[in-house]
């Protein structure tokens, strides 16, 4: 089966999370929004009745529909056997991609803290002092739970051997959070060992880099989640 996956065209986002696991496992997609535009994706968002999807990402396999980031991953896992499939360790995984998406709501915050409908100039100082506790408290607190889980099973990847949808997810994270916040990653570099080493193994897997260096891979910028303003930086 080939997948369709609904999200956003011209940013990473959230839909970024699905798109590397979706890489990393040779899964067929297509990623409909570039291909048809942001009008034929609101138009098949609203043609799904009161099931539709609240908002992007979504993924269509048939007649399923799947929303959220983190059940997108779990029902991929699910249905190509990656990962674990003892039921503690799926469930363990899905705790992990929702901590995951309390990070990304945080960041997104740290950009918009007042209203995420209005321009970033327009909530400049507010973010100043919004990214100024984010780096200082919140950031490392996230970080160091990830680095932990790292630690729980024998390997490389947060289940042991064996790449995950979170193995996935944290690579974006890392790699987000230094686009956005590159002095301050860089002061914590040698705090997270493992999440670093983790990045490493992610960005060197055959099918990564080939997206990677790829098209399909779009380039951070001030229009996603993670965006690099100097002014929010600190070491």
């Amino acid at each position: 089966m080939t997948y369709d996956l609904w999200y956003w065209p011209t940013i990473q986002g959230r839909g970024e999370f699905v798109r590397l696991v979706l890489e990393a496992g040779g899964i067929a997609y297509r990623d409909r929004a570039r291909t048809d535009g942001v009008e034929a994706m609101l138009h098949d968002m609203a043609a799904r009745g009161p099931r539709a999807p609240f908002a992007p990402p979504y993924l269509v396999a048939g007649d399923t529909t799947v929303a959220q980031v983190a059940d997108i991953v779990l029902f991929l896992q699910d249905r190509h056997g990656i990962g674990p499939c003892d039921e503690a360790a799926r469930y363990w995984l899905h705790q992990l991609q929702l901590t995951v998406a309390d990070l990304v709501a945080e960041v997104h915050a740290v950009h918009h803290p007042v209203d995420p409908m209005a321009y970033y100039d327009e909530q400049r100082a507010e973010a100043m002092r919004a990214a100024a506790q984010f780096r200082a408290a919140r950031l490392p607190k996230f970080l160091g739970h990830f680095e932990a889980a790292l630690g729980a099973a024998d390997g490389a990847f947060v289940a042991g051997k064996k790449w995950s949808g979170i193995d996935m997810a944290l690579f974006q994270i890392v790699a987000g959070l230094r686009y956005m916040f590159p002095r301050r990653m860089a002061a914590l570099a040698g705090d997270y060992p493992r999440l670093a080493a983790l990045y490493d193994i992610v960005a060197a897997l055959p099918a990564v880099v080939a997206y990677l260096g790829s098209d399909r891979r779009v380039a951070f910028n001030t229009d996603g989640i993670f965006r690099h303003y100097p002014e929010l930086d600190g070491d």
